[in-house]
């Protein structure tokens, strides 16, 4: 005798082996060995985070808060997105010592979190005790955090932020970064200013170009969240040593850029041409950040243009400022279609893109306009954003199968639900 439950037991499974017959193939995992690179896994990146808790830091010049708070809601943002594979520590300055003994305020350093597997809660409660208490001996602090970091062929970045110059010399904290990049250890030191001045922002600079690391200036909670994020992810992706180039005035005498991280200079107000290949069902994405390394008036701003070799725009990227930033940056991307009229023996054309970098920067009369500005353009080509869907199992592509798929199971789902409910109907006038 068949009974109700083993009635909608059968039935349930026949759900099942439809979704499970139609989906495709290429869905499930392959289980296959594992290769040469997951039998040597690569050592996981490093990061400290070294944070200025000095007594200037309780100025309240940032979204009306202080600079303590603005510190501590950045870190907690970043906090929560430390991708798995980095190993992060916090090491702090300043923050213990409130007296004017000037030898005991420059030892005020010590290491918050220790850099290993990151604990967010323990590491959140950590920085939330912190307040701006002493001195700013930035010298021993990178010195301290380059003990930190030290052992390893891991990827190793340091990452400072401070509101102000340092107060201990005659320990340069310039002369420390050239050392500790003289040390050959491969350790990257990236600098914040918080509403930096010309001093701070001229020392900072200094430290971060003697090894190779970025300055940048803050003046909000979310330019600092978003900057150290994007600086604890650049640790965890593979190193990339930009490449020279020079653009021109035209594009048919530009350089032809395959994918990766290319540097330029270019003079105020002025654009360059670069070119790149794509091919049908490729995807090319493109970005460029200019820094503004000099003194240069508020209002400007930069252009990334791709367009054909006639001269047609296809797509544009653009980004203005007001002085409140030291890089500017933007992007593009242009999806090109398959040529659907091609033979498929064919091989296909790559199309050559124009890309267009301009800025409408202007310095005082008083500042240097040459060289040029630093220029960093980004280049990949990938597949575009339908070609994973092209190569679905028996050609399933496109995800049409998939949502046929599942109207189809719904369609039997609800007939032998209703089926079910008018059995059970029955049944139960019957008793």
């Amino acid at each position: 005798m068949i009974t109700r439950k083993r009635l909608a037991t059968g039935a349930c499974a026949l759900l099942a082996a439809l979704t499970v017959g139609l989906l495709p193939t290429g869905a499930a995992a392959d289980d296959g060995p594992a290769g040469s690179d997951a039998d040597s896994p690569k050592e996981s990146p490093k990061v400290e985070l070294v944070l200025d808790v000095s007594g200037s830091m309780r100025t309240r010049d940032i979204d009306g808060q202080s600079r303590m708070s603005a510190a501590k809601q950045a870190f907690n943002d970043v906090l929560d997105a430390v991708p798995q594979e980095v190993r992060l520590g916090i090491r702090t300055l300043g923050a213990d010592y409130p007296g004017q003994d000037r030898q005991r305020g420059c030892k005020d350093t010590r290491q918050l979190y220790p850099v290993g597997p990151l604990d967010r809660t323990e590491a959140k409660t950590a920085v939330a005790t912190l307040a701006p208490t002493g001195w700013t001996p930035i010298g021993p602090a990178l010195l301290g955090a380059a003990e930190d970091l030290k052992g390893g062929e891991a990827t190793k970045r340091i990452v400072l932020i401070t509101d102000g110059e340092d107060t201990c010399a005659p320990l340069d904290p310039c002369e420390v970064a050239r050392d500790i990049a003289a040390r050959g250890i491969h350790l990257v030191i990236d600098t914040l200013g918080l509403v930096p001045d010309a001093k701070t922002r001229r020392q900072l600079t200094c430290i971060a170009e003697a090894t190779g690391g970025t300055y940048t200036s803050v003046h909000r909670t979310e330019e600092l969240s978003g900057r150290v994020q994007q600086l604890v992810d650049r640790a965890a992706d593979p190193v990339v040593t930009p490449v020279a180039t020079e653009g021109t005035g035209r594009c048919m005498d530009a350089p032809q850029l395959k994918p990766g991280l290319y540097t330029d200079r270019q003079e105020f107000g002025k654009h360059r041409w670069y070119r790149v290949d794509v091919l049908p069902g490729q995807e090319l994405r493109a970005s460029v950040s200019i820094s503004a390394d000099r003194a240069v008036n508020n209002d400007y701003g930069v252009l990334l243009r791709a367009a054909t070799t006639h001269g047609r725009e296809i797509v544009r990227g653009a980004e203005a400022g007001d002085g409140r930033t030291d890089v500017i940056s933007t992007g593009l991307r242009y999806p090109k279609k398959d040529d659907q009229d091609a033979l498929d023996d064919s091989k296909p054309a790559a199309e050559t893109v124009c890309l267009q970098v301009s800025n409408s920067f202007s310095a005082p009369s008083s500042v240097k306009t040459t060289p040029g500005m630093p220029v960093e353009l980004a280049i990949d080509v990938v597949d575009g954003p339908d070609a994973a869907s092209d190569v679905a199992s028996f050609g399933l592509g496109r995800g049409w199968w998939l949502l046929g798929t599942l109207v189809l199971a719904g369609f039997l789902g609800g007939l032998i639900w209703g089926w079910l409910s008018r059995w059970r109907f029955a049944v139960w006038r019957t008793n």
